[in-house]
């Protein structure tokens, strides 16, 4: 079986080269002119497969792949986790019209949930119509925690620590990131912060910053912390009690921002107060979040990312005031609504599974992406994309207008049909929908059985089958 790992470094190469050499002609995002994402929904799986083909975005080796199933290697499930059985298999989409700081991307997403990759593709191409996507990082270095439960002395034992913070860097470097210190990386900083305990006594976190370069650094910080315990113990007479990284990574943020112009004064209104709804309420700021993360984790799943890791530090960021809010912000700023996002994404390109599942390198070619921090800003940028969709829907034509009519295709499935059956059902749910707003699964079942009821009828009448 041919998959990804396979491909040769040529083939890859050729892909950049397609899609950098056809990007002068999408730069001009409302240009026709080279527009290979028009009508791409409408398209079957063979004739999207020719048209990524031609795009650059995938190989002829990456289809094969693909169309035989994915990944099917047991022996490399092995090597993921314990107790293996099996695979569960999300559906890979591709979301498009997506035009990020100038470059025309297409968005590879594993995602279960209906009318995600849709809401995605037709807000970006609203974006690229009226505005930009720009994106940037703040910061660049990754934060492990070294933990002394019970310090007899705070100050005596960070005068210490930091009195040898710099011989505990070369340390560190020498010892055990020097792999990422040939990379331009490594330990950069420590620091060390005083907790109060609910007993009145006090709490000593040490604070070890890294830079991880393209790697997510879970693995090495985590051993740089626990290589500095010995020495700081001796250094102390203090006990450490745990050592582990933090996924509040507030030393490493992603910016994306998005600016629409020409937009009807109510409408631009309209989102910014359901944009400002999500900043002062945590009961709606929680949902709102979600539907950010709607964009981001299926890229995260698609790249073989911690999406969990990543989910924990944009929700523990997201209440860093002390309440939780939004990590979007829409605000009308003169004939333009602007749209912010900013969190910690922290996302690996090299080691783990982004480099061993040939589905993940697959994604990572597909996007074109040279480092981590190049996908953290499409991450972030997807998912302010995401959340202007959801807003437009929720303050205009409600959820049920949109998510819930690409909902019908789950209810349909669910109650049953079979393939000739399922567009007749499909148009009479929509009809449904239409007349009553809302619709379930009991629908979708009452209009499967009068269907066949009717088809029988048919088929007992003469010259009658259901036509």
């Amino acid at each position: 079986m041919s998959t990804p790992n396979s491909t040769s470094h040529d083939s890859k190469s050729g892909r950049r080269a397609a899609l950098h050499e056809r990007m002068p002609q999408m730069s001009d995002a409302r240009s026709p002119e080279g527009d290979l994402m028009k009508g791409f929904s409408k398209l079957s799986r063979d004739e999207r497969f020719a048209r990524l083909i031609e795009m650059g975005a995938l190989t002829e080796d990456d289809v094969k792949y693909l169309k035989s199933g994915g990944l099917r290697d047991f022996t490399l499930a092995e090597s993921f986790i314990e107790n293996v059985i099996g695979y569960f298999q999300l559906p890979l989409g591709v979301a498009t019209n997506f035009v990020i700081d100038g470059r025309e991307l297409v968005i590879p997403m594993a995602v279960e949930e209906t009318s995600i990759i849709a809401a995605a593709s037709k807000s970006a191409k609203w974006v690229r119509e009226r505005g930009e996507i720009r994106t940037s990082t703040l910061g660049d270095l990754i934060i492990g925690q070294i933990q002394v439960a019970h310090v007899s002395s705070y100050e005596s034992f960070a005068e210490r620590v930091m009195s040898r913070r710099d011989e505990f860097v070369q340390l560190a470097n020498r010892d055990v990131a020097h792999g990422l210190v040939a990379r331009g990386g490594g330990v950069r900083e420590i620091s060390v912060r005083r907790l109060a305990r609910p007993d009145g006594g006090d709490m000593a976190v040490v604070h070890v910053l890294a830079d991880p370069c393209d790697a997510m650094g879970a693995n090495i910080i985590n051993q740089v912390c626990e290589y500095l315990k010995a020495p700081i113990e001796t250094l102390t007479g203090e006990r450490v009690t745990m050592c582990i990284l933090s996924n509040l990574v507030d030393t490493k943020l992603t910016r994306a921002e998005v600016c629409l112009r020409g937009l009807e004064p109510d409408l631009a209104r309209r989102i910014e107060e359901a944009s400002l709804f999500a900043w002062v309420d945590p009961y709606r700021a929680a949902t709102n979040n979600k539907g950010v993360m709607n964009g981001i984790d299926p890229i995260l799943i698609a790249t073989g990312n911690d999406w969990r890791a990543v989910e924990a530090g944009v929700h523990a960021y997201a209440v860093r005031d002390g309440q939780y809010r939004s990590i979007t912000r829409w605000q009308v700023e003169g004939d333009e609504l602007v749209g912010v996002f900013e969190a910690p994404i922290v996302v690996g390109t090299v080691g783990g599974v982004t480099r061993l599942h040939p589905t993940a390198r697959m994604a990572l070619e597909m996007l074109g992406v040279e480092s981590a921090a190049e996908l953290s800003r499409i991450c972030a940028a997807v998912g302010l994309v995401q959340n202007l969709g959801a807003l437009k829907a929720l303050t205009t034509v409600g959820i049920i207008e949109g998510h819930m009519k690409l909902h019908i295709r789950n209810l349909t499935i669910g109650a049953g049909a079979t393939e000739v059956e399922t567009p007749i059902v499909q148009k009479r749910l929509e009809e449904i929908l239409l007349l009553t707003k809302r619709i379930s699964l009991q629908n979708a079942i009452e209009v499967l059985r009068e269907i066949r009821t009717a088809a029988r009828a048919g088929e007992a009448s003469p010259g009658g089958a259901l036509s």
